[in-house]
């Protein structure tokens, strides 16, 4: 097992010996931040190839290269889970965001409903906490991220074959996500998170329609936006992503 403790998120193709450029930002923090030198040793994933030992080949103010030795872990995939979330303040955006690569997300979709709050979400930024989420955690896969786009949208062309669990504060009765999720068949699945004001009656009216979406309630209390994506992801993860016990 690698001592290694710093680990990073390279674009770069990963495999025996293959050499790894590192950009200035990621110089910057290996040489000048962690003090790291020719022949140290750290830890390179990119979504694809797995997990690798590096070591340090060149070091420079601005740039940099590591030399990979070994695969200290093979590529996995993320549970089949995409997040559907409407934007809310910046810094419980980011925490949506970093929360959902924690719990294994595969996608992460951000829409706009009649009550966001958010006017914009900035992919690049959101993909900057993606990686940053996954170097944190030790997460092999790194979700991807789609542009914004109105739910009415993104429902109209949407996939039947992929449910959507709708975290409905006003859902009727106390059955709990986790019972109604243990009932289903897997499949591929969708978490949907409304904005902070909640859905708009035209919102709400239309995803009942919809023979794909299971409004599920998330406990007896109104949870903030970011709360409910936590806890509907930690509540699909147990009952039918990674987290099971086989």
């Amino acid at each position: 097992m690698s001592s290694a403790k710093i680990r990073l998120c390279v674009d770069h193709p990963l495999g025996p010996g293959q050499s790894v450029p590192l950009d200035e930002a990621q110089a910057h923090y290996l040489f000048g931040v962690m003090r790291q030198g020719v022949g140290g040793q750290v830890l390179v994933f990119n979504g694809r190839d797995g997990e690798w030992l590096a070591e340090v080949a060149e070091a420079g103010k601005r740039k940099g290269a590591l030399s990979c030795m070994a695969q200290t872990a093979a590529q996995t995939q993320a549970p089949d889970l995409w997040l559907l979330f409407a934007p809310v303040k910046k810094a419980r955006t980011d925490f949506i965001v970093e929360k959902a690569v924690e719990l294994g997300a595969a996608r992460i979709v951000p829409v706009a409903t009649d009550f966001t709050n958010a006017e914009r979400l900035r992919r690049d930024k959101a993909e900057a906490h993606v990686r940053e989420a996954a170097e944190q955690c030790g997460a092999l896969h790194l979700p991807e991220v789609d542009d914004i786009a109105p739910l009415a949208k993104v429902l109209a062309r949407w996939d039947p074959a992929r449910r959507i669990l709708w975290a409905d504060e006003d859902a009727a009765g106390r059955s709990s996500a986790l019972q109604a999720l243990l009932n289903e068949m897997p499949g591929p699945w969708a978490i949907l998170i409304g904005p902070e004001g909640g859905f708009s009656g035209a919102e709400r009216t239309r995803l009942r329609a919809l023979p794909f979406v299971r409004p599920v309630p998330l406990g007896p209390r109104i949870l903030r936006a970011e709360t409910a994506a936590l806890a509907a992801l930690v509540l699909w993860q147990a009952a039918l992503g990674d987290w099971r016990q086989e």
